[in-house]
């Protein structure tokens, strides 16, 4: 796209970054993606690529063999991923979230020992809170971690796992009540553990399964599994940060981060529904002309348009804000909610432009259809969104009467 999502002021090196990415999008991701979509086959090829294009370590420090960027710069490469084919940017996502919270929370020897491999892309990163009972409400997990020696026995069910299957690091939310009296508040008797385990599915290593895929509406391609814990045993250092009670914290500043990817996964994928919506009205006539010199048709598009660039810069202006160090829980709320919406409300627009043959299987727009409403949901539902929101209003607003 020539004119719609620009992002002022960004270096040559984003510029540059951006353009290989992009480039990468239109030549290895788009031509295949619906294709393997429909397979529900995992993109190993495109994955391989993006290895090698150094994507795993984006934001993972020099020191530890990365590339040491910001999150605005993963935020519009997540972007334009995601315009190819969203499902590649959740295997992504996940691994960022992972590395970002050993970045900002782990011990010195986690850090050594998983950050350059997890930036070679040797290392693959997912992480989970949810449970199968838990929907919104992360104070209910029952997942536990019990003092045993010098290890902890972890037991539970978690859900929702991004890359569970493909992954080789797993950050795992679970209650840990050891020092934290009876009547401690819930999220202060939360800790992450770091499980390493073997890529792929059933019993990954002793007292851990991962469930074979769960079938899904749309993003495909990607695995989505459940974790079962039943006695497994780790070593005290694999508690994130090395101490017990912080992983609320911990995982909350991941999904801050999270946040942000999705309203970037979001503004991908409503951009790719505007290119589509706009080259068909072009080629598609009716009555004589094509149908995008209807005025009906242009009204639409002028409001897909202005939707795309709405979400594209609340997206860069949340992303902006977190990489100046600042609390950007408001921001990351707005963004992630309003570009969620504004996706799927594009999406919809340019499948009403292609009429039937939205419908078809044969047309890119069918798949977009069926991958927005995900959006809707990951890492929190526009209710939860709005709650923050309304919560962080009434603090920056607070009526001194």
């Amino acid at each position: 796209m020539a004119r719609l999502a620009q992002t002022a002021g960004l270096t040559d090196i984003q510029q540059e970054i951006l353009s290989t990415v992009r480039d990468f999008v239109d030549k290895e991701i788009i031509p295949v993606a619906t294709e393997l979509e429909h397979r529900d086959e995992y993109p190993q090829q495109i994955v391989d690529g993006l290895k090698e294009l150094g994507l795993f370590g984006l934001m993972i420090p020099e020191e530890y063999g990365g590339l040491g960027e910001s999150l605005l710069t993963y935020a519009l490469c997540v972007e334009e991923i995601a315009r190819g084919w969203m499902s590649v940017s959740g295997i992504i996502n996940t691994h960022f979230i992972v590395a970002y919270m050993l970045k900002q929370h782990g011990t010195q020897e986690q850090k050594e020992h998983f950050l350059p491999r997890m930036a070679a892309g040797d290392v693959r990163g997912a992480f989970s809170m949810s449970e199968p009972g838990l929907g919104s409400d992360v104070s209910a997990i029952t997942s536990k971690a019990v003092k045993d020696g010098d290890e902890y026995v972890l037991n539970g069910q978690k859900m929702w796992l991004t890359n569970g299957g493909t992954s080789s690091l797993v950050a795992v939310l679970v209650r840990s009540d050891e020092g934290h009296p009876e009547g401690t508040a819930p999220h202060k008797s939360m800790t992450t553990f770091l499980i390493e385990k073997e890529p792929g599915f059933g019993e990954v290593r002793p007292g851990l399964t991962i469930p074979g895929k769960i079938d899904k509406m749309g993003y495909k391609g990607v695995d989505t599994t459940e974790l079962i814990m039943d006695g497994l045993r780790l070593p005290a250092d694999r508690v994130l940060g090395g101490a017990t009670g912080r992983g609320f914290y911990q995982m909350m500043d991941g999904v801050e981060v999270g946040r942000v990817n999705v309203a970037a996964r979001g503004c991908g994928v409503a951009q790719r529904a505007f290119e589509l919506g706009v080259q068909y009205a072009q080629q598609r006539h009716t009555f004589g002309k094509p149908i995008a010199q209807h005025q009906a048709i242009q009204f639409k598009l002028a409001e897909m348009a202005t939707k795309v660039e709405a979400a594209h810069a609340m997206m860069v202006n949340a992303a902006r804000k977190k990489d100046s160090g600042e609390r950007n829980d408001l921001e990351a709320g707005m963004a992630k909610y309003l570009a969620s919406e504004y996706c799927k409300e594009v999406v919809e627009d340019a499948f009403r432009i292609h009429g039937g043959y939205g419908f078809s299987k044969e047309y890119e727009i069918e798949r977009l259809y069926r991958e927005a409403p995900m959006l809707l949901i990951g890492e929190g539902t526009a209710e939860i969104q709005k709650m923050i929101i309304g919560r962080r209003l009434l603090e920056e607003y607070r009526f001194q009467g």
